[in-house]
């Protein structure tokens, strides 16, 4: 590579963009709260344990690179093998 060429590096990824993200990742995790607390064990009838969930792999609709932005905002949490939690923050 010459000294004129440079490289670019890339856009993260906008503000509508990371919104739209963080909102998929919400729903997915309430969608997954509320299918382990549908299975046997749960319930009023049976102690009403809430779900132990609190990791997921992000909906794969957004590039690995914004689930990556939003970990390096503090708004979600790497935990390796490609899953995410949200943050307190």
């Amino acid at each position: 590579m010459s000294a004129t060429e440079t490289e670019s590096t890339p856009e993260p990824p906008s503000k509508e963009v990371l919104k739209k993200a963080m909102k998929a990742f919400r729903k997915r995790l309430k969608v997954t709260r509320l299918d382990d607390e549908s299975r046997m064990g749960y319930g009023p009838m049976s102690g009403g344990n809430k779900s132990g969930v609190c990791a997921i792999m992000p909906p794969n609709q957004y590039p690995k690179e914004v689930w990556e932005e939003l970990a390096n905002q503090g708004r979600l949490r790497y935990l390796g093998q490609g899953m995410y939690e949200m943050t307190d923050g």
